[in-house]
């Protein structure tokens, strides 16, 4: 039988016999690869007309045959559902199926590699200028807030149009309403923000490793602790948090971790002091809701905001975050400090791709995971009624080093106040991991020491290897 024809007889037999594939796999998905490197796709489907025929696969990439034409199942009743295991790490993939030698599906560009589920608040959704941003790469994909899978590109989050229905804007009756057709053009055309973290990081560990790169984008600007609530889960897309435990569904259920950067909501008197516990309770329960008991999660401290209203919480944040990572196995943290911003407390789209490039780093762990403060003590100085303020630092690479002349401490009464003491900042000359702060005279009985007081200091302190220095503070003086 000639070509042709012979296809237009499988095109004609495969649609008179209904063959389908239901669901389990689509085209630019990426699949999370287990210890062994490999994936699985489960497949469901339906396929009237050929019961007790076999239902075959094969994978393809480009010319090379990754896996030959093999049974993953029988047509029974009508339906047929298959695990296709065993697919190895890289692609992309073209993965056929047919049963009976009638195709019922083909699916494109199909990777193998890390899912990476992105929350929090607006830092993580990404509001740095539509401007230079970072560049696709083919190897890194999203799975987009309509849940369809493509080519990453920024901006990663699109609230107005997606599924879950807790990101859908209000009209003016107070109605959430999903934007769709001729108006979601008009908004995607207007749409000057939206760069973020998460593309730099992704194209950051792709560059490290070589691991195709799946992202998940769950963020929504301005949202609280409170609205991530793991006790609204049962709301499902009415929730954010039942909305990210639906959509890591529907991805598969297992992915290699989750990027966080949240915490500007919830500074303030109210909410600040259970910050800490908020925080490890979410934690806790997104690691149970997965099965995943140590699923890594690391995060951002918070870092600017052009405000002066509650300074003192917004440090409180800072601390907690800081203190978490002690705490809470299987978590880090990158610091946010220094970073510039496009607006009054957004993280700008260059240094956007700064943090990634620290998130990748830390999570790669080829490196330390940056400067840490351990200690603060006083130190005999080497003039006459001087003394040294000695922090100790663990975890840097390399020395601690600055852009210009240190700046962020600052030395505090025990009533909070700070003084005007501090003459000299240097990194020690015996030891790079520890800094000196030289002051005349005595400190108060009960002085502390902070790094980054406030709500817009100017900090510039990090390691070799480019790790920020994060906020701290107070830490009690020795």
């Amino acid at each position: 039988m000639k070509p042709l024809v012979l296809f237009l007889f499988l095109y004609a037999l495969a649609s008179a016999q209904e063959l389908r594939v239901a669901g389990g796999l689509t085209s630019e998905q990426v699949l999370q690869r287990d210890s062994t490197n490999k994936a699985t796709a489960k497949l469901v489907g339906s396929a009237n007309g050929v019961d007790g025929k076999p239902v075959e696969v094969r994978i393809t990439a480009g010319r090379r045959v990754v896996r030959a034409w093999s049974s993953i199942g029988t047509v029974q009743g009508g339906a047929w559902a298959a695990d296709v295991a065993g697919i190895p790490m890289g692609g992309p993939y073209k993965v056929e199926v047919r049963a009976g030698s009638a195709p019922i599906a083909t699916f494109d560009n199909i990777l193998v590699g890390d899912l990476w589920v992105l929350a929090g608040q607006s830092n993580m959704e990404g509001v740095g200028d539509l401007v230079d941003v970072q560049p696709v790469d083919l190897k890194i994909h999203s799975f987009d807030l309509t849940d369809t899978w493509l080519v990453a590109k920024e901006p990663l989050h699109t609230l107005v149009s997606a599924v879950d229905r807790v990101h859908w804007p209000r009209n003016t009756a107070g109605e959430q309403v999903r934007t769709e057709g001729e108006a979601l053009a008009r908004y995607n055309e207007k749409r000057k923000k939206g760069a973020g973290l998460a593309l730099p990081f992704a194209a950051e560990m792709l560059k490290k490793n070589g691991v195709p790169i799946g992202l998940v984008p769950c963020a929504h600007g301005g949202t609280s602790m409170a609205q991530w609530d793991p006790s609204l889960r049962d709301r499902g897309g009415d929730s954010l948090y039942g909305g990210m435990i639906r959509r890591v569904g529907v991805v598969g259920g297992k992915v290699a971790g989750v990027l966080w950067y949240q915490g500007e909501s919830d500074a303030n008197p109210k909410v600040a002091p259970i910050f800490a516990q908020k925080f490890a309770e979410l934690i806790a329960a997104i690691r149970a809701d997965f099965g995943q008991p140590d699923l890594p999660f690391y995060y951002v401290q918070l870092g600017r905001h052009i405000n002066t209203q509650n300074t003192v919480e917004w440090n409180q944040i800072q601390e907690a975050q800081r203190l978490a990572e002690l705490s809470i196995p299987h978590t880090g943290m990158i610091a946010a400090i220094d970073a510039s911003l496009d607006d009054g407390i957004h993280v700008s789209t260059q240094d956007h791709k700064r943090l990634g490039k620290q998130f990748a780093t830390l999570v790669q762990g080829n490196l330390k995971r940056g400067p840490r403060p351990v200690s603060a003590k006083v130190e005999p100085g080497i003039y006459p009624n001087t003394s040294f303020v000695r922090i100790t630092y663990s975890d840097v690479n390399g020395r601690l080093e600055s852009d210009g002349r240190i700046s962020g401490f600052s030395i505090h009464s025990p009533q909070g106040e700070a003084l005007t003491v501090v003459f000299k900042t240097i990194v020690d000359p015996a030891d790079p991991s520890a800094i000196l702060l030289a002051f005349a005279g005595k400190l108060p009985e009960g002085a502390v020491l902070h790094y980054g007081f406030g709500k817009d200091p100017y900090c510039n302190l990090h390691d070799s290897a480019g790790m920020t220095a994060p906020v701290f503070g107070p830490m009690p003086i020795q």
